[in-house]
């Protein structure tokens, strides 16, 4: 057994049943083990940032790490803005890099790259294998590491000689570690502070918007009357009918000042402060007033549900029924020309039961939540750390995490150029994702920010670096140019039969929805 075999077996052992790769050279002693050994699933991005991007929205669904598998510092260095985005979503992944093998580093070789340090700036833990008896150990660390709560980035660097050389036999990754208890003085801390009732909030982040901790935040708020918020980012916030809703602090700056203006307390559990995406000139970068009180209850990291069931224990709360519950509400379907009122009335009208929504529209995308609130039962992920290009890879993921849930994609043609090559994948697998283009034709939300931070009017120069024009992109060429059927719609009546006809279809499809 060579030391590649052993590393499969390890991940397989330690339960990581999925790698989705892009490997070259230095990585084929993997591929072979891969190929021969059983257990373990193969999926194929074209590009680096497809593969890291499906990692991601794999942990987001199945809470469990896949491995990545790319080529040298390059190939890493081509998937970091998702790697970016998976870090600030605190997903678990097991990178697997490949590297040149030791004898040959001394000869820098054109593909010679300093790979741990490109790895360091997003990843939690990151080693480089030193020998072919090591790896199976190293691979268990990783997996380890990558399975701590709440997740965390774990890159292994593999040279080729370790991967060919006689190994050891395969290790088994320890449990998951449990997360922290919060300390009772914050438990008690938080029930003082929510008891004076009016001006204060519960902010809810990480598994703070999964169900059963949003059920707690609404009996916590029928006793103590607080407000639920939500930060505008989050990994999966589960939402629709039947579910406690938060009301999500807005990314424009006025909007989310306007909203928090009046709170005194906020109680952070599992959140950040909350903070403007950007700077911009005469604007404070905290959102929260200067004489609001923040506390925590509980950090994304801490056992957050225990944390709340604890202060609902305090409060005397678990007993009564939760407030802010959504109501099946089924807009109906609108007619006329496209508005983004309209495009939320029809994702309303028609997203399926337990479906996941993979959000970025970006500019298009900030008031789908209203109309969309008492659809069915539902997912909706949105990108942690802003780097573009996330939406269309992570539904990859979504889709390997969930084959009996249809994922719809909601995307700006901008970002959706970034990482277009997801829709091969989408297609080879036959994954059940219905794409949504929003095709303005420019990348709108720079529009908006050119005028936020106070840059004046962008002359020709400037808006020709801010449209997508001359020539246009043609989304349902560029669709079944990679395999996915596709169609275009220009009013709210022909996008809701395009619609329907994506979440009918088994497989991939595409919606050029023209704005």
């Amino acid at each position: 057994m060579n030391g590649a075999e052993s590393l499969v077996r390890t991940l397989v052992d330690s339960g990581v049943d999925l790698c989705i790769t892009n490997p070259g050279t230095s990585e084929m002693h993997f591929v072979a083990a891969l190929d021969k050994l059983p257990g373990m699933r193969c999926v194929l991005g074209l590009f680096e940032g497809v593969v890291t991007g499906a990692a991601d929205g794999y942990y987001r669904m199945a809470e469990r790490p896949a491995a990545t598998l790319l080529h040298l510092g390059p190939g890493l260095a081509n998937g970091l803005a998702n790697l970016h985005n998976a870090k600030k979503a605190r997903s678990g992944i097991v990178n697997i890099v490949g590297e040149h093998a030791t004898h040959h580093l001394a000869h820098d070789a054109p593909l010679t790259s300093d790979v741990a340090g490109v790895a360091r700036p997003m990843s939690d833990w990151v080693h480089t294998t030193a020998t072919s008896r090591d790896v199976a150990r190293d691979g268990a660390a990783a997996v380890h590491v990558a399975r701590t709560p709440p997740g965390r980035i774990a890159t292994l660097i593999l040279p080729a000689d370790t991967a060919w050389d006689e190994a050891d036999a395969p290790a088994l990754a320890p449990a998951a570690p449990k997360r922290p208890a919060v300390a009772p003085a914050a438990v008690m801390a938080a029930a003082a502070a929510l008891r004076w009732g009016r001006g204060c909030a519960l902010l809810l982040g990480g598994i703070g918007v999964r169900e059963p901790a949003l059920q707690l935040a609404g009996r916590i708020a029928a006793r103590t009357g607080c407000a639920l918020l939500s930060e505008f980012n989050s990994a999966r916030l589960e939402r629709g009918a039947g579910r406690v809703i938060t009301q999500r602090i807005p990314y424009v700056v006025d909007s989310a000042l306007a909203l928090l203006k009046d709170f005194t307390h906020i109680v952070l559990v599992g959140a950040k402060p909350p903070v403007s995406f950007f700077a911009y000139p005469g604007k404070p970068s905290l959102l929260a007033p200067p004489d609001c009180q923040l506390s925590t209850l509980a950090t994304v990291e801490d056992d957050i549900l225990a944390a709340l069931e604890g202060l609902a224990d305090e409060l005397d709360a678990q007993t009564l029924a939760p407030v802010h519950v959504a109501a099946l509400d089924r807009p109906q379907l609108p007619t006329g020309p496209v508005t983004l009122e309209g495009v939320a009335a029809v994702l309303g009208a028609l997203l399926p039961a337990q479906a996941i929504v993979v959000d970025e529209a970006v500019s298009s995308g900030r008031g789908l939540g209203g109309l969309t609130q008492g659809a069915p039962p539902h997912d909706w992920l949105t990108s942690m750390g802003g780097s573009i290009g996330y939406g269309m890879p992570v539904a990859v993921g979504a889709a390997l995490a969930c084959p009996g849930r249809k994922v719809v994609a909601l995307e700006g043609d901008g970002s959706a150029m970034y990482t277009l090559q997801a829709l091969w994948t989408m297609a080879r697998e036959s994954l059940d994702v219905t794409i949504v283009v929003f095709a303005n034709r420019a990348y709108q939300i720079l529009r908006g920010e050119f005028a936020n931070v106070g840059a004046g009017a962008p002359g020709r120069r400037a808006t020709d670096m801010l449209t997508l024009d001359r020539p246009v992109l043609d989304w349902c060429a560029l669709a079944r140019g990679h395999g996915v059927e596709a169609g275009q719609a220009a009013d709210l009546e022909t996008f809701a039969r395009q619609l329907q006809r994506g979440l009918a279809s088994a497989g991939p499809y595409l919606i050029e929805l023209l704005l």
